[in-house]
């Protein structure tokens, strides 16, 4: 699981010009659900991005609050396009994002636990696989790249980084 974490001032998606998500100073959370994703990729994912500390304390010492230390908002938004491939051509290869159905089943997950981890009222989220518009007034800026396989013996998409 992949996300593109940002911080914000304000954000918020539009789906046929109705406004369905939006959130004042937080984080505004890209994420991107590959193949082989499973619970636990969902479980890290929503304990880093309710405990990462891109916010400053009230003395201004920066990275030493989390959203969740602050009481912020979350945007949450299905974003597949992270997982794309474009080695080769110029058409982006999609095919390390899981598939939309089973895709949106994990999304929803996702999105239970992380309103469960946090407080269901400071989530907001988009309509999964819907054209959005996202407005995001990035903070700092902060832009951090999550990835659930960090720590582990992976490179990038998953592929192994040993010689043997």
């Amino acid at each position: 699981m992949r996300a593109i974490l940002q911080r914000v001032s304000s954000a918020s998606v539009t789906v046929n010009g109705e406004i369905v998500g939006k959130i004042g100073k937080g984080i505004c959370v890209l994420i991107g659900i590959s193949g082989d994703d499973e619970g636990k990729d969902v479980n890290w994912m929503v304990k880093k991005l309710t405990s990462v500390r891109v916010f400053e304390d009230g003395n201004g010492k920066p990275w030493t609050k989390s959203v969740k230390d602050l009481d912020l908002e979350i945007l949450s938004v299905s974003q597949f396009t992270l997982y794309a491939l474009s080695n080769k051509g110029s058409k982006p290869d999609f095919h390390l994002a899981m598939k939309s159905d089973q895709s949106k089943d994990m999304y929803t997950t996702f999105l239970e636990k992380l309103k469960a981890a946090y407080k269901p009222e400071r989530v907001q989220d988009g309509v999964f696989g819907a054209m959005m518009q996202v407005n995001i007034l990035n903070d700092g800026p902060v832009t951090l790249i999550l990835d659930s396989r960090d720590g582990k013996k992976n490179g990038p998409n998953g592929t192994s980084t040993s010689s043997s």
